[in-house]
């Protein structure tokens, strides 16, 4: 616990009177604290265990933006960015500060960006212990020097047992995320989803990093090699983002958020992890396995009588978590800060088969690709889902993109051209054939891929000698160290031709018709890095 007498914060100025609050409290205080009040078990791991109530995942349709000076022309308005009045948050704030007064709440300074030049001091205002913890976890921690002259710049209020009411306070149900640049506050409420108060304040980021410090914001995991190389991976659920890159040979910088400054080093947004644990086994991710103990939160699994999770019950929610400090991890970029991007890849589960496993991009097709976004939804996943489905989401993170997807995709396309990088497109699908015919990529082999896209030598053995592939013309590698040839043709794998082609131009097709939005505000370069046919 921080010594209050170094430091005496009031909340006054937050609207909240007379309430009890805890400064600060370590992990394990506030481990202890959920567990008196029975909020919360713990697991035989030593992981606290809770259970979020209603929402177990985020809720988009109740996620805002204040309208305001600031965000009125800037803000991609719409589906994603819905925008809220002023005046309502104004009242409906007043309402919030007014329920947290006089309570026990929880109170924590922290920051992201791991970068000194970006830091962004964040003072986070929790009505339950385990949201604090949570806190603690996936922001980064200030030292107590550090504490005595801390200064929040934004503040996140978080009170899942408020409820607001609909017809009066401007919001679409009782829950609520809403932000406001004006005066910089993260409003939650009626929910208990953790995830809410991460994803606000890297949202946040996301506007203010390219507005108005000149830096690309990335959901994406990153590492390092030991000569300094950084490589960057983004990719939606269930392409492999966590486990390619948690790599022995190579320093994890973070796992889901980054910056990409003008001076090409690549931060770390977060100071944790916050990994789905469905179906999770030592074997398959063991880095995630081995960070689920004191100190971790687990939230909505249900647990075995010897206090053991059960991964595959997925009886509360499919979108089981843990949040874990990133020092739970072994093998971590110091500072969290990686410098000179060599390599980027797109990460994508094609269940139709088709694309190839490794592609080499142009700086058009690069940003045509992240704005697209593309994975596949295979049959079983969704009710009513009986054979592959294409699944888009812009810049590998619509729903935490304030702007339009073109303008991240120009700086990513810029930084490309700057820097030298080179962008893969991976595949890490079906091959030989769509789902319920081909088979998954082997692991093996996608390792091997990345290793020598990473090393060099997969350039240096194609010799600019790749193949155009023929429907969406990526360049294709004829050979590639420790991969079986015949695995790098996606055509040759099916062997069917005719039947290759076919859906091939289909989800070319899929591609095309998604991309119909972004049309009137790409550039031509962007435009030519689509399907040929």
């Amino acid at each position: 616990m921080v010594n209050l007498d170094s430091k005496s914060i009031s909340l006054d100025s937050l609207g909240i009177t007379k309430a009890t609050f805890h400064y600060n409290l370590t992990s394990d205080e506030l481990h202890a604290a959920t567990i008196e009040k029975e909020q919360g078990v713990e697991a035989s791991s030593g992981a606290l265990a809770v259970n979020t109530g209603e929402f177990t995942g985020r809720s988009p349709k109740d996620r805002f933006i204040v309208k305001d000076n600031i965000t009125k022309d800037e803000v991609w308005w719409g589906d994603i960015n819905i925008p809220f009045d002023a005046d309502k948050f104004d009242k409906l704030y007043d309402k919030v500060t007014e329920y947290l007064s006089g309570k026990e709440i929880f109170v924590r300074d922290s920051y992201a960006c791991a970068d000194e030049n970006y830091k962004l001091n964040i003072r986070v205002v929790n009505e339950y212990p385990w949201s604090n913890m949570f806190a603690h976890n996936m922001f980064l921690r200030p030292t107590i020097e550090e504490l005595k002259t801390f200064s929040p710049e934004w503040t996140v209020i978080n009170a899942p047992g408020f409820m607001a009411d609909a017809e009066i306070d401007g919001t679409r149900q009782h829950n609520f995320a809403i932000l406001n640049f004006t005066k910089k506050i993260a409003l939650i409420g009626g929910t208990g989803y953790t995830g809410e108060i991460k994803k606000g304040i890297f949202s946040a980021l996301n506007f203010i990093l390219p507005v108005f410090k000149n830096t690309l914001p990335m959901h994406c995991s990153a590492n390092v090699g030991k000569d300094g190389d950084t490589a960057i991976f983004f990719g939606l659920s269930g392409t492999g983002k966590t486990t390619l890159s948690a790599d022995p040979d190579r320093k994890l910088i973070g796992d889901d958020e980054h910056g990409w400054t003008n001076e090409n080093t690549v931060f770390n947004f977060e100071g944790g992890c916050y990994a789905k644990v469905i179906d999770l086994t030592e074997e398959k991710e063991p880095d995630i396995f081995h960070a689920i103990k004191k100190g971790a939160i687990l939230e909505n699994v249900i647990l075995k009588e010897n206090g053991d999770v059960d991964f595959e019950d997925t009886s509360i929610t499919q979108n089981t978590r843990v949040s874990y400090p990133i020092y739970h991890i072994d093998n971590i970029q110091p500072g969290s800060i990686g410098e000179n991007p060599k390599n980027i890849f797109f990460l994508t589960a094609d269940a139709f088969g088709v694309l190839p496993p490794i592609s080499k991009l142009t700086p058009g097709q690069a940003a045509y690709h992240f704005i697209s976004g593309y994975t596949a939804k295979v049959a079983g996943t969704e009710a009513g889902v009986t054979e592959p489905l294409p699944s888009f989401s812009a810049c590998f993170g619509a729903p935490f993109m304030p702007l339009h997807p073109t303008r991240y995709a120009e700086m990513l396309s810029n930084k490309m051209k700057e820097a030298g990088v080179i962008v893969w497109l991976v595949n890490t699908g079906w091959t030989g054939g769509p789902y319920g015919i081909g088979s998954r990529m082997k692991l093996k082999y996608t390792r091997a891929m990345i290793t020598a896209a990473m090393d060099g030598s997969l350039e240096a053995s194609n010799n600019d000698n790749y193949h155009v592939h023929s429907v969406f013309g990526l360049a294709q590698p004829r050979t590639c160290p420790n991969v079986p040839t015949d695995v790098l043709s996606p055509r040759k794998s099916w062997n069917n031709d005719d039947g290759y082609y076919k859906t091939a131009q289909k989800l070319a097709d899929s591609f095309k018709k998604n991309f119909k939005s972004f049309e009137d505000y790409a550039n031509e370069e962007i435009m030519a890095g689509g399907p040929l046919v």
